[in-house]
């Protein structure tokens, strides 16, 4: 939030912007949720949208940094890593679940 509250606003940036605070703060209120799901398949579920509203992010970011200047685009660029990072984190939760579902069976 303190990165797209820093930038300068136009009439491009705008909803760029609008649109990655909405990816970016999805990521953590779903993950909340995942850890208060109902069940495996739920929690499951949930991470998933994680990870998409992870990839989403970086999406954005990568559209942003055309707009930014130098210094702003290596702050859009570790936000693009630190997202990254998640969606791989994310990844590896679901695999986890689902190569436990495939033993179960």
């Amino acid at each position: 939030m303190g990165f797209c509250k820093s930038l300068e606003q136009s009439e491009i940036t705008r909803p760029i912007v609008n649109q990655l605070i909405r990816s970016g703060t999805s990521i953590g209120a779903n993950y909340c949720e995942a850890n208060n799901a109902s069940s495996k398949k739920d929690f499951r579920n949930k991470i998933f949208i994680c990870k998409k509203e992870a990839q989403e992010t970086k999406y954005w970011l990568r559209i942003l940094s055309d707009c930014l200047n130098k210094n702003r685009k290596e702050k859009a660029r570790e936000l693009w890593k630190e997202c990254q990072e998640l969606t791989m984190i994310f990844q590896k939760i679901v695999n986890t679940i689902d190569k436990k579902a495939i033993k179960i069976a």
